[in-house]
C-alpha cells in the first residue's frame, strides 16, 4: 500500500459527529467560529465537517503563517475556540452529536490576495433551504458521487480544495491525503490508489505533465483554476487526460462565477467559460466584471463593512477583475484592477500580452507588470521561465501586440514569486528584479 491517508466517507461521519459533541460540550454554539490551523489530514475533514454540518464557523487558516500574522488574524476572526494544528483533540471521546443533512455554514476563509490586508469572507449561518441548495449546487455541477476518489494536491486551508474534499465526502465518496505537493507522491498516489476527481492549479499540472510516468486514465474529472493557465499547457493536458475530462473554473475565495467544459474551451481558447448555473455576467463602465448571484452565495467581508458595500450592488457582486463578456455568453479575464498597465494613456491588461509571450515555443510561463516611466507614466515589462532569448521573444512580441503593449524589457527568470494557491505575486516582481524605482 502507498501509506496514503485514504478518508471514507461512513468513517469521517463518526468523526464528524464526535467533533460536533466536542465542540457542544466547549460551549461552541451556531454561529460561532472555531479557529484552526492544521495541515491536511482526515482530523482536519472531520473537524470542518462536523462544525458546519452544526453551523458552527470555521476559520481554517494556513498552518505554515508566521506568528504574528497568525494572532493578527486570530484577533479579528474572535473565534469561541482556537484547536490550532491539533483539530484531532476533538476526536478523543466517545460523544456523538446529531448533524444535518448538509453544511449549515460556509467556513471563513481569509483572503490570499496578492496585495492589501487579509479580509474575512463570512456567511453566516445558513438557512436550512439555502444550505441544501449551496451543497446541491456544488455536488450537481461535478456530479461528485459514492464512487468518487477525490485527491487532494492542494492545501485545505484554501477555499477551492476544501470545498471539493467536503462536498465529495458528503456525496458519499473518498478523498485522498497524500500531503504538501510533491510530483513523485503525486505520481504514486494516481497509480495506485485511482483517483477519479482532483482539484488542481496550472503550476501543478505543468510539473505532472512533465513527467512520462502519470496514468491518468481513472480520471473523470481534472479541475483547474487559481491562476491563468497558458494555452500551450492546456492543450497538453487536454491531450494527456480523458476525453471530456478537463475542466475549468472561475472564481474566487468569495463567490463562484463560470464554469468552462473542455468542449467550450476548445470553441473558444483562453476563455474561463460561461456563468455558472445561477449566475449572470456582465461588465461596468471600467470593463469590472459583475456577477448576479443566488441568494445562498451571498457575503460579507467580515468587520469590514465599507468592503462589504464597495463590492455589491442589489445581487451583484465584483472582486475587481476585468474582463468582457461576448454575445454568446462566453467570459474572457483581463486581470486584476491592480495588475493593470497604463502607459501613456492606454489600458495594457497584463493577461492579454502574456497569453502572446506563453504561446511562443521557448516560453514556460510569463507575468506582465508595469514599472514607473516619466514619459509615460509606466511601461510594460515582462518576466518569464523559459529557454527564449530575450531577443528573440521581443520580436515574436512586436509582430503580434501592437506598440503600446510590448513589453520595453524581457527578464528571464528561473522561477515566478507566487501565492501559496499559485497565484503569481506581479506586484513583487519589480522589486524582485531591481526595478522598483523605476
Amino acid at each position: 500500500m502507498s501509506g496514503i491517508p485514504v478518508v471514507r466517507a461512513a468513517g469521517s461521519e463518526r468523526d464528524q459527529r464526535r467533533a460536533a459533541a466536542a465542540l457542544a460540550a466547549a460551549g461552541v454554539r451556531a454561529g460561532d467560529r472555531l479557529l484552526v490551523s492544521a495541515a491536511a489530514s482526515p482530523a482536519l475533514l472531520a473537524v470542518v465537517l462536523g462544525a458546519v454540518r452544526t453551523g458552527v464557523v470555521p476559520v481554517v487558516l494556513d498552518p505554515g503563517l508566521p506568528a504574528e500574522e497568525r494572532a493578527a488574524l486570530a484577533e479579528d476572526a474572535d473565534p469561541a475556540l482556537d484547536v490550532g494544528a491539533e483539530p484531532a483533540r476533538l476526536l478523543a471521546g466517545d460523544e456523538e452529536a446529531e448533524l444535518a443533512d448538509v453544511p449549515l455554514a460556509r467556513p471563513m476563509h481569509y483572503t490570499s490576495g496578492t496585495t492589501g490586508r487579509r479580509k474575512g469572507v463570512w456567511s453566516g449561518v445558513l438557512a436550512e433551504d439555502d444550505a441544501r441548495a449551496l451543497a446541491a449546487e456544488e455536488i450537481d455541477l461535478w456530479t461528485f458521487g459514492p464512487a468518487d476518489r477525490h485527491l487532494v494536491l492542494s492545501p485545505l486551508h484554501h477555499s477551492a480544495p476544501l470545498r471539493f474534499a467536503v462536498h465529495t465526502l458528503l456525496a458519499g465518496g473518498e478523498v485522498l491525503l497524500p500531503g504538501p505537493f510533491d510530483a513523485a507522491r503525486a505520481v504514486e498516489a494516481i497509480s495506485t490508489l485511482r483517483p477519479t476527481t482532483t482539484f488542481c492549479v496550472p503550476t501543478h499540472l505543468q510539473r505532472l505533465l512533465a513527467r512520462d510516468d502519470v496514468d491518468w486514465s481513472s480520471f473523470r474529472r481534472l479541475v483547474h483554476a487559481g491562476a491563468p493557465c497558458p494555452e500551450p499547457l492546456k492543450r497538453a493536458a487536454l491531450a494527456a487526460l480523458p476525453e471530456g475530462s478537463v475542466w475549468e473554473f472561475y472564481g474566487s475565495t468569495e463567490a463562484q462565477f463560470t464554469v468552462c467544459s473542455p468542449e467550450d474551451w476548445v470553441a473558444h481558447p483562453g476563455s474561463v467559460g460561461r456563468a455558472r448555473p445561477g449566475r449572470r455576467l456582465e461588465t461596468d463602465e471600467r470593463g469590472q466584471l459583475w456577477c448576479a448571484v443566488p441568494r445562498w452565495a451571498r457575503f460579507e467581508y467580515w468587520r469590514a463593512p465599507e468592503k462589504t458595500a464597495a463590492s455589491w450592488r442589489g445581487d451583484r457582486v465584483t472582486v475587481g477583475d476585468l474582463g468582457r463578456v461576448d454575445d454568446d455568453g462566453v467570459v474572457w479575464l483581463d486581470g486584476r484592477r491592480e495588475d493593470l498597465v497604463i502607459s501613456g494613456g492606454v489600458n495594457v491588461y497584463p493577461a492579454e500580452v502574456e497569453a502572446v509571450l506563453d504561446a511562443h515555443p521557448g516560453v514556460l510561463e510569463s507575468a506582465v507588470f508595469g514599472v514607473p516611466d516619466d514619459e509615460w507614466g509606466q511601461r510594460v515589462v515582462a518576466a518569464y521561465v523559459g529557454s527564449a532569448d530575450a531577443a528573440e521573444l521581443a520580436a515574436w512580441a512586436r509582430e503580434r501586440l501592437s506598440a503600446a503593449k510590448r513589453p520595453k524589457a524581457l527578464h528571464r527568470i528561473d522561477d515566478l514569486p507566487r501565492t501559496s494557491t499559485g497565484k503569481v505575486r506581479r506586484l513583487d516582481l519589480p522589486g524582485a528584479l531591481g526595478l522598483a524605482g523605476g
